[in-house]
């Protein structure tokens, strides 16, 4: 009974130490618990021994010895962890080494067996004789005890009231039940001759200990909601502890007790061992080369997956994602991130490509802004010039009719030429914007009436869908106006035998949005992109200078607007206007 109490303890520990150390091992209060839980796993294993296999006949010292040094390193372990919990800070090294400097002596003492005069067993009875100087290592022992207390006590009333002063209250009450415990089975009653709970005193710990794992986990350790967390992902060093785990059961269960029944059964005699010795090593192949096999497949294969689709986006191809297998650990966590980047940069890279193009779109406009201006100074002076002869010379009543009508042929020409200059004037011209409130709605439906007046545009059919209650915004009504009759006239042009233009206004998050779609001819996919360009233009020459969707490209951006060409299901195109509220 007392051995299977033994290995439910140290299994419990192991298991405990492990869980808290992974759930977080970078926090040195998790560092230092598993420093803890290993000298306690340590006493369990040498109470296991001693007091389930040792041999009455055989000295005692080295249990004894043992027994001094864990107890006071685990007294050490807590005063380290009272200094770094709950903050994380790091050790006081100046204190510690003055704290811990009278185990330089006293651990030397217990290895050498200068703390007892004889420890053993006699008539099947436990005794042991200490020295003086095992009185002076108890009460170093507890001095460290409740100097670590005191630390954690100063720190629960300094954070009392808060989730930290929980955690640390809950840990003084593990020290509580835990040193009363082991003081009534380790000193009282030995003191006094009672041996019988002394093989115990491993067992008696555990219920402090699961308070400090409980605390120091804050308050996690045994709910529902950390468990499925944890389910939910699950780190990559429980499956590698799980798998070591699971092979060396199955392998001690399929390999090792055969092989002990069958090397051993006729004694244990030289043959035996050596039968025993070469099998076991044979045996020892199988159970490695499968977890060199998992580990491959658990980190290995994954993480060459992981690294090839890294060096594809190195060399440009943004956007490579990786296949495997969905995984709740760290590299699974990290698969799902490494996509999500290379999502994430590719479409960075596409809005940098797109904000480039309007960049130099805009450097594009302004020089053409100033050349426009220059050329059109200088047409305009000479132009005038030929104008007024022309208006001359028409005046004059003995001209023939040729030359009467060639003279109206040059007029008409010098219209045309006003007219580009007037257009490469508006879009050199670079004026405040006289913004005020106004209703996109009313603006709209007067561009409407303006452009209702062409003849060729009252052929169109006008479908208007607006919002009613769009807010108002700070803008230039006579811009904005342009902008709206520039787009309705090029609709018309795209359908010069009629067609569908439809309007549409709405509220999208803090931006207006103003969608112009006609069922016209349409532009070429590889054209959307320069129609903001100055001079560019699908009309046919003479018909258009190219200019117009500039200078509306201009005005839009000037109101930290956006305007888009988009190609529409009826085969037209649509402008889709976005008008910041504010």
């Amino acid at each position: 009974m007392l051995v299977l109490l033994h290995l439910f303890a140290l299994f419990l520990l192991v298991l405990l130490g492990f869980y808290v150390f992974v759930a977080n091992p970078r926090s040195r209060a998790h560092q230092t618990f598993a420093i803890f839980i290993s000298f306690l796993a340590l006493w369990t294993v040498k109470d296991l021994i001693f007091w389930n296999f040792h041999d009455e006949n055989i000295g005692s010292d080295w249990w004894a010895a043992a027994s001094f040094i864990i107890a006071l390193l685990m007294q050490c372990a807590l005063v380290i962890f009272a200094w770094v919990f709950p903050e994380n800070s790091r050790t006081p090294r100046k204190k510690a080494s003055v704290l811990f400097a009278p185990g330089l002596v006293l651990i030397p003492s217990a290895v050498f067996g200068l703390l007892w005069h004889k420890v053993g067993f006699e008539n099947s009875r436990f005794v042991i004789d200490l020295a003086p100087l095992a009185y002076a290592f108890v009460i170093y022992v507890y001095f460290v005890f409740f100097f670590g207390a005191s630390i954690l006590f100063a720190k629960y009333r300094k954070l009392r009231g808060t989730q930290a002063g929980q955690q640390v209250g809950a840990i003084i009450w593990a020290l509580v039940i835990t040193g009363i415990l082991k003081t009534m089975a380790n000193i009282v009653l030995p003191y006094f001759g009672l041996y019988e709970f002394l093989p115990y005193s491993a067992i008696f710990v555990l219920p402090g200990v699961l308070i400090y794992a409980y605390a120091i986990s804050n308050f996690k350790l045994f709910s529902l909601q950390t468990a499925l967390s944890q389910f939910r992902l699950f780190p990559i060093s429980y499956k590698v502890a799980l798998s070591i785990a699971t092979v060396a059961i199955i392998s001690f269960l399929l390999f090792q007790i055969p092989i002990v029944g069958w090397a051993f059964r006729e004694g244990m005699n030289f043959e035996a061992w050596r039968k025993y010795l070469v099998f076991s090593v044979i045996s020892a192949l199988v159970p490695n080369l499968i977890l060199v096999l998992l580990i491959v497949r658990i980190i290995s294969r994954p993480l060459q997956r992981i690294t090839l689709a890294a060096v594809e986006v190195t060399k440009g191809k943004y956007g490579t994602e990786i296949e495997m297998r969905d995984s709740n650990d760290e590299i699974g966590l990290l698969a799902d991130s490494f996509n999500e980047m290379s999502r994430k940069m590719a479409s960075d890279i596409e809005q940098l490509k797109n904000l480039n193009e309007q960049l130099i779109r805009t450097e594009k406009l302004a020089a053409m802004g100033t050349l426009a201006a220059g050329v059109a100074h200088e047409v305009n002076n000479p132009l005038a010039s030929i104008s007024s002869l022309i208006q001359m010379m028409q005046s004059n009543n003995n001209i023939d009719d040729r030359t009467k009508e060639n003279l109206k042929l040059i007029s008409t020409q010098i219209q045309r030429i006003s007219q580009v200059t007037k257009d490469m004037m508006d879009f050199a011209r670079v004026r405040p914007a006289a913004q005020s409130l106004i209703n996109i709605n009313q603006t709209i439906e007067t561009s409407l009436r303006l452009a209702s007046f062409d003849k060729s545009f009252q052929k169109l059919e006008i479908k208007k869908s607006f919002q009613a209650d769009l807010p108002q915004i700070f803008a230039d009504f006579d811009q904005l106006q342009q902008v709206f009759l520039n787009l309705f006239l090029n609709s018309r042009d795209a359908m010069p035998n009629g067609g569908e233009l439809s309007i549409k206004t709405y509220l999208e998050k803090d931006l207006i949005q103003i969608e112009i779609a006609d069922s016209g001819i349409g532009i070429k996919n590889k054209d959307l992109k320069k129609i903001f360009d100055p001079f560019f233009t699908t009309k046919p020459a003479g018909q258009g200078t190219g200019l117009g969707l500039a200078v509306c490209y201009g005005i839009i951006t000037a109101h930290n607007g956006k305007i888009e060409p988009l190609t529409n299901e009826k085969g037209g195109i649509t402008f889709l206007i976005s008008l910041p509220l504010q």
